[in-house]
């Protein structure tokens, strides 16, 4: 066999290639010009010269890491001789911007226009908690509805309760409350939700009267508020959440799907379960798929901060303005004093999950990572869950748990996520749909209900 049938070099600078399958103990690489020293598993690397002592290792034509022992040709490269060191990365600023470019502007999909600019891509009933006491009642409601009452109105998708485990015993100021304020306030205005009950127990920190004032949130015939304490309890509060939906159901009924432009899709990135072969297949095509979207004035939105470490340098160089690549940096920064002062460091990223798919080192995950973005201008840096405005791609501020990276991402008002995975994530989102993208096709076949592409 020759090298392109066993092994993958993604450019000619690099110091390892990948394996397409499990290669044996032995087996001589055409092409490259050595031998494996050893079993290498599927989507794993080997070294294709010699590597000495505490040089930097090469793959993407950027360093993944650098050697911790001496690396002979043909070994396998992975954390038993793989480390990562800090070194400095030119960020360069705004030096690979390009004009931008709408030549997709005729791109359509099929849409519900709740108003000029507002586009769904589905239709639920949203059911928000402001605190973990009503978390409950909210799920009984969404329960009763799903089941008893919204088979009747065929146009609704569904009722979603959006619990959490917070929103009392906290201080109600300060970084943590203003997340969780910004956080629900997404939901409630979120396009894909027809309407929304917001239920609270009553006596709690995060009081509706305060999360609807700063948040700029309004009452109205598809925006209701109650408390449990108010309603009596927690059967007259299900059964009255229960009354102020129905009469809320025949309005959100009346909806249908026509031709929009696709500028109006906010698409939220993901990629969790990765692998080896998540920066070679799936991320890279959801990277064209992106730069397509953004040509036809989308807008894509990348996150997981953590997980772009050591790649950030690579977005820098598109910022459209220094100020946009500052804040990256700034965010960049945050993380690293964050985990310093947890006694953590941001090379402990990598799952045992995503190490056993051949990622060795968080530089490596994270310039597979970054090419879901791309090669588009980066427009805009926001915070986590803070509405996203602009058209193009943008980065979002988050952890990087996706779970966690894509509530925030949906919060800003993506109305659908594209997630990929190599291991075999089982993410799924109610109100924005997510699109499983696998790497390899031995993970489409073996998670066929799961993945889409």
């Amino acid at each position: 066999m020759n090298e392109k049938a066993q092994t993958i070099r993604l450019h000619e600078a690099d110091d390892v290639v990948v394996a397409v399958n499990p290669i044996a103990a032995g087996t001589w690489i055409e092409a490259a010009g050595v031998r494996t020293t050893g079993n290498i598993p599927a989507g794993h690397k080997v070294a294709i010269h010699a590597i000495p002592a505490d040089a930097p290792v090469r793959r993407y034509n950027q360093v993944i890491g650098f050697a911790s022992k001496p690396i002979a040709p043909g070994e396998h490269v992975h954390v038993q001789n793989l480390t990562m060191h800090d070194f400095s990365r030119d960020y360069a600023f705004c030096s690979e911007r390009r004009p931008a470019s709408t030549t997709l502007s005729e791109a359509s999909f099929q849409g519900i226009v709740r108003s000029p600019g507002r586009v769904a891509t589905r239709n639920y009933i949203g059911i928000v908690s402001t605190v973990n006491c009503s978390a409950t009642v909210s799920k009984k409601i969404a329960e009763v509805l799903n089941y008893q009452v919204l088979p009747e109105y065929p146009n609704i998708d569904g009722a979603v309760a959006l619990t959490h485990t917070t929103g009392c015993g906290m201080a109600d100021e300060g970084e943590g409350f203003t997340i969780l304020q910004r956080t629900l306030a997404g939901y409630s205005r979120h396009v894909n939700f027809g309407a929304v009950l917001m239920i609270g127990l009553g006596c709690e920190v995060n009081q509706i009267s305060t999360l609807m004032r700063n948040q700029g949130l309004e009452r109205g015939p598809l925006l209701a508020t109650m408390t449990i304490q108010e309603s009596g309890g927690t059967v007259k509060a299900v059964e009255r959440g229960v009354s102020l939906i129905k009469e809320m159901l025949p309005q959100v009924n009346q909806v249908k799907r026509e031709p929009v432009p696709a500028s109006d899709l906010v698409v939220a990135l993901q990629c969790g379960g990765s692998d080896g072969y998540s920066g070679i297949s799936a991320n890279p095509a959801l990277g064209a798929a992106v730069d397509l979207l953004v040509s036809a004035g989308g807008t894509a939105i990348l996150s997981e901060t953590p997980e772009i470490y050591g790649a950030e340098h690579l977005l820098t160089r598109r910022a459209v303005s220094q100020e946009v690549g500052e804040k990256l940096i700034a965010r960049i920064k945050w993380w690293e004093a964050y985990t310093a002062r947890n006694n953590a460091e941001m090379n402990n990223n990598p799952s045992p999950g995503n190490k056993a798919g051949g990622l060795s080192t968080i530089l490596e995950k994270s310039l597979g990572a970054v090419a879901k973005g791309g090669t588009t201008n980066l427009v805009e840096v926001y915070e986590y869950a803070e509405p996203v405005t602009a058209h193009g791609l943008v980065f979002m501020d988050t952890p990087g748990h996706d779970p966690v990276a894509a509530t925030g991402q949906v919060a800003g008002g993506a109305n659908l996520i594209c997630f990929t995975t190599g291991r075999g994530s089982v993410y799924g989102c109610k109100p924005a749909p997510s699109l499983k993208l696998a790497t390899n096709s031995t993970l489409f076949h073996r998670m066929s209900d799961d993945m889409d592409i």
